[in-house]
């Protein structure tokens, strides 16, 4: 007779299973709740105890460990010296292991949750069982997941038997079950710890949250895959009211977005495209702010990603309806204001309640190279206002301050070498990822003046994200109207971009932090 050991924390299908293992001539082993559970259901089953002579112990943590089970399941079933041994310890095989763990994830993830009751949730037994089934995987099925036990049936139904290659690919999932339990504890008590993040080996485990239709292109295959733990405020945690499905390159794009709108707390607008802004704008009231988000630059807004950090209304969702953009994201969305921008079949009403929550300092930035991993701590600062130096003879004034500010904010999320111009809360120009600074300065200031007018840009701020390594730049802001600047400070011409400035009657301001993003 074939033998099954069942024992499972998410009892989901469990029962059906069972029965019908039963109805197909298999003798069922069991512990603890799972025991009960076939019990309650007039299953027969047998208790482990009964098979090792051997009470639990220990509130449970020893069950399972014992070499009645582990012999069962780590014999070869072709080798005769194991049969052998068996025999003579009279040690019966188990055929199959149904066996998920411990809900650690589950526990950690609670409010108040102790750290001694997080630890009683580490599973000990569970493991060792199905990694002993998997090693051993050409004599014992090992069923990790509800979603396979429909499919075994099948198989034992049609050919008496589980099939090899099935036998195989479940084992390799408990490999990667085992894994992922593990990476969680790892990540758990690291934290606990205190440990740094930059430890010998790096680990991480993610869960998968859809398949995507392609990725960055439709010839490449992708998926999107959320962390574990509070994500409050992420995009993970977003809920879409409407529209079709979401693409490689919307949430990417989306995600740049949400980056910089995490900057702001006033009623504040972020247009986005190609993962750099394109729009930002600040005011009183949200129509208000994404009015200034679309006039500043109303070509490139076309087709792009909104996002708002206050709820939608429907004067603002008017103005949306006017274009075609791929998503909007807000904290919620007025009735009224769905029912303008539910019109539009395609687009991505997303709702993302605490949009302005931002990720746990213990969280990391990762970029994958060929390889290997860059793991780096999350550039969460802006600038520090103490360190901030006025080195020109002339100081800004509170306008340009605040202009500088903006502009800072905006720079901070724009790839480089990347230029952002700022006037009374509102984008005026940028320019991302330029391989020279003077090109990015250009492209900025080109767009303020030709698309905006020549007196928007008089009077703006502009800022860096890192030093000016010539004074050109800052011939051009004072060509333009420029009248003040914000960057790090710290290239060995810094006097001469200085000079420049006093020639021109510039304001310039040094905060010694550049803000990289490649």
């Amino acid at each position: 007779m074939k033998r099954a050991l069942l024992s499972v924390s998410d009892k989901t299908g469990i029962v059906d299973f069972a029965k019908e293992l039963v109805a197909l001539g298999w003798e069922l082993i069991s512990t603890g709740g799972t025991h009960k559970t076939l019990e309650q259901a007039g299953i027969p089953v047998i208790g482990v105890s009964d098979i090792t002579g051997f009470p639990e112990c220990l509130d449970g943590r020893v069950k399972t460990l014992h070499p009645a089970i582990h012999g069962g399941l780590l014999a070869i079933r072709s080798n005769e010296e194991h049969m052998k041994q068996l025999d003579e310890q009279h040690i019966d095989p188990i055929d199959m292991v149904v066996v998920n763990l411990y809900p650690f994830k589950q526990t950690i993830l609670k409010d108040g949750v102790t750290r001694a009751e997080a630890i009683e949730n580490i599973d000990i037994g569970g493991p060792t069982m199905i990694r002993a089934a998997a090693k051993n995987y050409q004599d014992v099925a090992v069923i990790v997941d509800p979603k396979d036990y429909a499919a075994v049936l099948d198989e034992l139904k049609e050919n008496g038997e589980v099939s090899l290659e099935t036998k195989f690919r479940l084992s390799t999932k408990v490999f990667m079950h085992t894994a992922h339990y593990d990476s969680l504890i790892a990540a758990y008590m690291k934290e606990q710890a205190g440990m740094d993040v930059f430890t010998d080996t790096f680990t991480m485990t993610f869960e998968k949250v859809q398949d995507m239709r392609y990725g960055e292109n439709p010839h490449q295959k992708a998926a999107f895959y959320r962390e574990i733990g509070n994500t409050k405020g992420m995009l993970t945690n977003a809920k879409q009211l409407h529209g079709k499905e979401l693409s490689f390159n919307n949430i990417n794009d989306t995600n740049g977005a949400l980056e910089l709108l995490k900057e702001f707390e006033e009623p504040t607008v972020v247009a986005c495209k190609h993962a750099n802004p394109c729009g930002v704008g600040s005011a009183e009231t949200i129509s208000e702010a994404y009015l200034k988000a679309y006039n500043s630059d109303p070509v490139s807004i076309f087709g792009g990603i909104i996002v708002a950090n206050r709820e939608v209304d429907k004067k603002m969702a008017e103005e949306i309806a006017k274009i075609f953009v791929e998503i909007v994201v807000a904290p919620s969305f007025s009735a009224d204001a769905l029912a303008v921008l539910t019109q539009k079949k395609n687009i991505r009403v997303m709702e993302l309640p605490d949009i302005l929550t931002k990720q746990p300092k213990t969280a990391v930035d990762l970029k994958k190279v060929s390889g290997g991993l860059l793991v780096q701590e999350l550039d969460s600062t802006l600038f520090d206002e103490a360190n901030w130096n006025v080195v020109t003879k002339k100081a800004p004034t509170p306008a340009e301050m605040e202009d500088m500010k903006f502009a800072f904010k905006m720079v901070k999320h724009t790839k480089s070498n990347g230029i952002a111009i700022a006037k009374n809360k509102q984008s005026v120009g940028i320019g991302p990822g330029q391989v020279n600074r003077i090109w990015a300065c250009e492209q900025a200031i080109d767009h303020g003046t030709n698309h905006l007018g020549a007196d928007v840009v008089k009077g703006a701020s502009l800022a860096s994200d890192a030093f000016f390594p010539f004074p050109d730049c800052v011939e051009a802001c004072a060509k333009a109207g420029i009248t003040a600047i914000i960057q790090p400070g710290g290239s060995v011409k810094d006097e001469e971009s200085i000079a420049a400035c006093d020639k021109y009657g510039i304001a310039m301001v040094f905060v010694g932090m550049r803000h990289f993003k490649h």
